[in-house]
């Protein structure tokens, strides 16, 4: 059986992190430089690299060279916690979703007073943090804020409001962020080089767009991609479907149909819409987010490239021709009906009914 992308890709170093350098630079310098305080707060949306940098700082801290900032990845410690590694008895990952009442902190707290069994530090990693009750966390207080010396602790969760103050405040906070999709789109490009797997045009900025800006989930949707690919690698029209998507082809009719005035042809588009299967709303969105580029091409001019870039050359040529037919006064008007018609199709019985008033008011 074959391990999930995200895990086999895993990064060991700081230095193997992608797009969160505000955060990994000024650990190594703490490392470098001997500073590394007794509690850290890694905050940020999931699947952007909070807990693999939790457990990167407890490689570092506990590497036999260390610590250090870059682990040698050779002593007992860095290949415990290495991808695939068994893990460290005295680096303790705990999920505070499902461990986050009194009784659990007070075990913590309790397990916290003995010796690391072979490395340097214990390290306590408590992800989904902001699941700790606030009982839990009062009976946490004490050894947070004077910690033996062997004590490391890191709290990683997406929500740092619902950390109460007085934990919160005897951290050292980093707030990690959502990858940008040029970071991402080179580092799944490389990915897919090493991996052996041809890639279409426009396929990877379709990943990155499902993925959101999260790692993970990029990495989980392009795992998902390569698993149903055949010997041609990833193609299009293949990760079109599989994504939900709608075609380019689909936008570029329905646009043109817009610009000419041809209420046919758009009433046309819409019955291929609902004939094969896609969602009217996730084809709203997917128009907006069209007009969207096309606002940024009639206001960028030939500057639209470096703003579009994930954009073949072809659709880019395409989309302004577009653009320059409607103006930016008509796309700026389109664009507010259908991110109205976007809300109005939230929770409605008849989403196809409202795609219809859209396209009748454009």
């Amino acid at each position: 059986m074959s391990t999930a992308l995200y895990r086999r890709y895993r990064p060991e170093t700081f230095t193997e992190v992608i797009g969160q350098e505000h955060v990994t630079d000024p650990l190594m310098q703490a490392l470098r430089s001997d500073r590394v305080t007794h509690a850290y707060l890694f905050s940020g949306p999931r699947g952007c690299g909070k807990t693999t940098s939790a457990r990167i700082l407890a490689r570092c801290l506990n590497c036999a060279e260390g610590p250090t900032d870059t682990p040698c990845g050779r002593c007992p410690s860095c290949r415990d916690l290495a991808r695939g590694g068994g893990g460290s008895l005295d680096v303790v990952e705990i999920d505070a979703a499902s461990h986050g009442g009194v009784d659990d902190a007070r075990d913590l707290r309790e397990r916290a007073t003995f010796a690391p069994a072979r490395d340097r530090f214990k390290i306590f990693i408590l992800d989904e943090a902001h699941m700790v009750t606030s009982q839990g966390f009062n009976a946490l207080l004490k050894i947070v804020e004077e910690p033996p010396p062997h004590i490391k602790f890191v709290f990683a969760t997406t929500e740092p409001d619902k950390v109460i103050g007085t934990i919160r405040s005897r951290t050292h906070h980093y707030p990690f962020r959502l990858v940008s999709p040029d970071t991402l789109l080179g580092y799944l490009d490389q990915l897919c080089t090493a991996e052996g797997v041809p890639v279409g045009s426009g396929v990877l900025p379709l990943v990155v767009r499902a993925g959101g800006g999260s790692v993970r989930d990029s990495l989980s949707v392009l795992d998902q991609l390569v698993a149903g690919a055949d010997d041609s690698g990833l193609d299009y029209e293949r990760a079109v479907a599989l994504l939900g998507y709608t075609h380019a082809a689909l936008l570029d009719d329905v646009v043109e149909a817009i610009a000419a005035r041809d209420g046919a042809s758009a009433f046309r588009v819409v019955e291929r819409v609902v004939v094969t299967g896609h969602e009217p709303r996730r084809f709203v969105e997917d128009l907006l987010e069209r007009l969207r580029d096309l606002i940024v091409i009639a206001a960028s001019g030939p500057a639209a490239q470096a703003v579009l870039r994930d954009l073949p050359a072809d659709q880019l040529e395409r989309m302004r021709a577009q653009a320059a037919t409607l103006g930016p006064a008509e796309l700026s008007r389109s664009a507010d009906l259908t991110n109205d018609a976007l809300t109005e199709m939230t929770g409605a019985t008849s989403p196809r009914l409202h795609l219809e008033l859209l396209v009748a008011r454009l």
